[in-house]
């Protein structure tokens, strides 16, 4: 009996209701046609959900997202296809997905009828804001009788889960300092830098290609020189996020944590995309995922947590010290004392870079205006020890911060390592590029190139 008043719709028990009232107040006022009637109201509607829970059909379902993985407010598509594999047609379909309601509502649909052998093809937009992995289903079938008095349920195409990533905003092509990222003479200095062996070109050697003479060297040596074999050069990174939940500042999307993990995401997928070989560790110690880099990140960071970590020790510790490469940091709010255990934890060679979250500006009713000297310290004692520093701030777009982080020491005609401060009256993206702490003049590489009685350049940019 009860799982045939669940099988009523709203319309089926209102019949039923009123088929009782007309049958008492028949009953009392002596009324048989009152009577008939509310036996009718009350008969049709059961005659409904037996004729539907009697319905003999089988469906087949496939479920596809596309993408599988999406970037936060960004939109993918659900599909749904059905395919009934019975005898018979169905009779009006009531289709009705699962969506969480944090990222949607629940989409709707009607069939008329799925004729035997019939496709119907479902699909509807679904945009996420905010990062996470969802449950998308499962989707739930009704039979409804013409009438609309009754539907019998059933359950087809179950739950997938919908990744979504963080926001990743695509970053310049850049050639870091002591690495690189593409091609030129950039790539051999850094092999050599790194130990690799094999760079330094050699004299010609009967039989040796033309098309192999380094004509710069031949020039400047005044006899053929011709360049090795060239080699696959391994270009090595590390990514460091803070995820100290004390470290930063701010709720939900707009909060300094998503914009480090946000970042973390954009910066992981462009070196991923300039084939470095990359390792992501956090506070917590180093995250590893199956597959490739970028899947691995991206699927972590769809998760990441704060920590209650207090300090970065614990990952800092698990850093290979014999790794040369480059190393960048996403930290937020760091006393004097982290910094230098920060700057301490790096032992190979190697560029280092800090992006440092002015927290403050996260919290503060004004995002461009940071808490005066919140990162100075920090910022010294890293470009103290040859690190290049940028300070970020609320309403700074990742893309300036890259760009302010790698190419800061060419504004205003500066000194590499220098930056000189704001103007009064500068605009916030303006105010962000001066007030950025790049690393100390001395530790960059001389740009007249390598000094009297080096080994001259080789690689695949060498002859350029």
């Amino acid at each position: 009996m009860r799982s045939m008043l669940a099988g009523f719709t709203t319309r089926g028990r209102a019949f039923v209701a009123a088929g009782a009232a007309a049958g008492v107040l028949g009953l009392g006022l002596g009324q048989r046609t009152l009577l008939s009637i509310g036996g009718v109201l009350i008969i049709l509607p059961v005659l409904c959900v037996l004729a539907a829970s009697r319905t003999r059909y089988r469906i087949s379902w496939a479920r596809t997202i596309t993408p599988p993985r999406v970037p936060a407010g960004h939109t993918a598509s659900v599909s749904i296809q059905l395919d009934n594999v019975s005898r018979l047609p169905t009779g009006l379909l009531l289709a009705e997905d699962t969506v969480p309601y944090s990222i949607g509502s629940r989409p709707r649909f009607i069939l008329d009828r799925i004729e035997p052998g019939g496709t119907r093809r479902l699909s509807y937009p679904i945009q996420p804001d905010h990062r996470g992995k969802f449950p998308i289903g499962p989707l739930h079938v009704r039979v409804a009788d013409a009438f609309g008095l009754a539907k019998v349920g059933s359950t087809a195409a179950p739950a997938v889960t919908m990744v979504v990533t963080p926001a990743v905003t695509a970053l310049p092509h850049t050639a870091l300092a002591g690495s690189w990222l593409g091609e030129g003479d950039a790539r051999a200095s850094t092999a050599a830098a790194a130990g690799e062996d094999d760079v330094v070109p050699r004299a010609y050697r009967d039989g040796d290609e033309l098309r192999r003479v380094h004509w710069r060297s031949t020039a400047r040596y005044g006899e053929l020189i011709v360049r090795r074999e060239e080699q696959r050069w391994r270009n090595r990174a590390v990514l460091f996020l803070d995820t100290r939940l004390g470290g930063h500042g701010g709720r939900g999307p707009a909060s300094s944590f998503e914009y480090a993990v946000s970042a973390a995401a954009s910066i992981g997928v462009h070196l991923a995309r300039e084939e470095m070989d990359t390792e992501f560790v956090t506070d917590a110690g180093k995250a590893v995922a199956p597959g490739s880099f970028e899947d691995g990140l991206l699927d972590t960071l769809a998760v990441i947590r704060p920590s209650r970590n207090a300090s970065l020790s614990s990952g800092l510790a698990q850093l290979s010290g014999d790794t040369s490469g480059l190393f960048i940091v996403i930290a937020g709010h760091l006393t004097a004392g982290q910094a230098r255990e920060l700057a301490a934890a790096r032992r190979a060679s190697g560029p280092a870079m800090a992006l440092l979250l002015a927290v403050s500006t996260w919290t503060a009713d004004r995002p461009g205006v940071a808490a005066t000297g919140e990162t100075d310290e920090a910022a010294k004692v890293l470009t103290a020890a040859g690190w290049r520093v940028a300070t970020v701030t609320a309403d700074m777009p990742l893309s300036v911060a890259w760009d302010v982080l790698n190419r800061a020491h060419l504004a205003h005609g500066g000194p590499a390592g220098k930056a000189t401060g704001p103007a009064a009256g500068a605009t916030p993206a303006a105010s962000a590029v001066a007030g950025v702490a790049m690393g100390a003049a001395s530790t960059a590489a001389p740009a007249g190139g390598p000094p009297a009685g080096a080994a001259p350049p080789t690689g695949s940019g060498a002859n350029r």
